[in-house]
């Protein structure tokens, strides 16, 4: 009989250390003071004026590509002085950014500009800079800067390219769009979920039609909801969403999505933590976890929080390992929800079964060994072997089965299934943790894998249980026994 527990809430992960504080400067129109004439003060100077800067550059000899830029700014305004910098040419600076070569000249730019209290950079010279320029992907509002604190500029640009790959230069316009949109949104009077709903739903449509210009039209559509919404009473809605068996990497788009905009997740035992990662940092997170043997939340206590949120006006997100409508009692949470008038969506997840089989590199359904898969679990009600399994199924030869929550019960499935007609020799595999980095297979056949299960257990495997048997997993028990050496461990 196991133990009820409340909830708990999850207080999160505080912020990692930050080898630099990102931050971006508003330089329209603000003055700035560049020293050096070189190929690299003409780079700075570009990106300076590209953000708008009043710039004064104090050079006595320059390259030509700031005399080009003079002639044709792209942006803000330079002015040129033919002669070295002096201290009092730092007065009233925004920042100030050096591009001097020699050690002790940029020690005493650096010192200066500091005594006239303005940030200061001197070009490669990480020792004298309050603050460093970083890679930058350029979408306009939308600009994304890359730091690696000095260590590894080579590495930031690389990470500069795969990003610029992944955003599409339409991003452009639809930030655009939002920056002029902006103010219409804030004189409707929202409500804070009111405003995110319309900038959600501005957010989806530049993701399906990213190089498409943001028409009016859509504006006064998205408005148009906006104010109908905002005359009805404030409503919440619930996600069901399958949070794959472990690895973060196997979640769906949409199931990042919803975890990035919900108001709180309520998440199992079996949600790795770099899956809870992934959602809002500002969304509450409560485990609601049910496990067999141990404390759990009451399925009913469960059913009226997500109810109860939702009716605040939350977004809820009910993330469950694997996919929500196998094994995970789905079926109960969304009646709860219909029955409270309550929009549900469910997202499906990778399945444990389908985690653990990709793993292993087997097909679950090889064509010479299985005409069918099935999915069972070894856990009743009251903790039990279901007294309802077929067993004439289960000793198919023909067949792939997948066993959930089988630890406590396999032994006494084992026996009956083989008492069935199931050889016991027929391949087993058993893998805890399925996808995460402490994923361990435990390989045996179906008569000799309770002691290997037990002797794992010994040892130390931990973590959600799976197991796999049927003449399609042979091939994946063999590969783990010619691989002892994989980072998952086999006994």
């Amino acid at each position: 009989m196991t133990q009820d527990r409340g909830p708990i809430e999850h207080d999160g992960e505080r912020m990692a250390p930050l080898a630099r504080l990102p931050l971006f400067f508003a330089l329209e129109g603000r003055r700035v003071v560049l020293a050096g004439g070189s190929a690299a003060a003409a780079w700075k100077a570009e990106l300076l004026l590209a953000a708008g800067a009043a710039l004064e550059l104090y050079a006595s000899e320059m390259v030509a590509e700031i005399a080009a830029l003079a002639d044709s700014p792209p942006g803000g305004q330079l002015t040129i002085h033919h002669r070295e910098w002096a201290a009092d040419d730092l007065d009233g600076a925004a920042i100030a950014i050096g591009a001097i070569e020699d050690d002790a000249e940029g020690a005493r730019f650096a010192a200066a500009a500091r005594a006239h209290g303005v940030p200061v950079n001197v070009v490669d010279k990480p020792a004298f800079c309050d603050f460093a320029f970083g890679a930058i992907v350029n979408r306009s509002p939308l600009v994304v800067g890359i730091s690696t604190d000095g260590a590894a500029p080579v590495f930031g640009q690389a990470v500069r390219a795969k990003i610029e790959a992944i955003i599409p230069q339409g991003f452009k316009a639809w930030a655009e769009a939002a920056r002029q949109w902006r103010p219409a949104v804030s004189a409707l009077g929202l409500s804070h979920h009111g405003r995110r709903r319309f900038w959600e739903r501005f957010t989806a449509r530049a993701l399906e039609a990213p190089n498409d210009e943001p028409a009016d039209g859509l504006r006064a559509s998205l408005i148009a909801q906006a104010e109908l919404e905002q005359r009805g009473p404030e409503h919440g809605s619930i996600a069901l969403v399958g949070a794959g068996p472990g690895d973060p990497e196997l979640l769906t788009l949409k199931a990042v999505r919803l975890l990035q905009a919900a108001d709180v997740v309520l998440y199992d035992d079996l949600v790795a933590p770099l899956v809870l990662d992934v959602a809002r940092r500002e969304a509450k997170k409560m485990l609601v976890g049910k496990t067999g043997y141990r404390p759990s939340c009451k399925q009913d206590d469960i059913n009226a929080l997500m109810v109860g949120l939702a009716r605040q006006g939350k977004r809820v997100v009910r993330l469950k390992g694997g996919d929500p409508l196998i094994f995970g009692r789905a079926g109960e949470e969304i009646t709860a929800a219909r029955n409270a008038g309550i929009p549900v969506e469910i997202v499906p997840g990778i399945s444990s079964a389908q985690g653990a089989a990709s793993r292993l590199g087997v097909s679950l359904t090889h064509r010479d060994h299985a005409r069918r898969l099935q999915f069972i679990t070894a856990h009743a009600r009251d903790g039990k072997l279901p007294r309802d399994l077929d067993w004439g199924a289960l000793a198919d030869p023909a067949a792939t089965t997948v066993v959930y929550m089988p630890q406590r019960t396999w032994a006494e499935l084992a026996g009956k299934a083989m008492a069935a007609g199931l050889g016991a020799e027929v391949p087993a595999l058993a893998v805890f943790s399925a996808t995460r980095p402490e994923e361990r297979r435990v390989a045996a056949t179906v008569g000799t894998l309770a002691q290997a299960l037990a002797r794992a257990v010994e040892q130390g495997a931990s973590g959600p249980c799976l197991i796999l048997f049927g003449h399609a997993i042979g091939e994946a028990a063999e590969y783990a026994e010619a691989q002892p050496s994989r980072a998952s461990s086999f006994s």
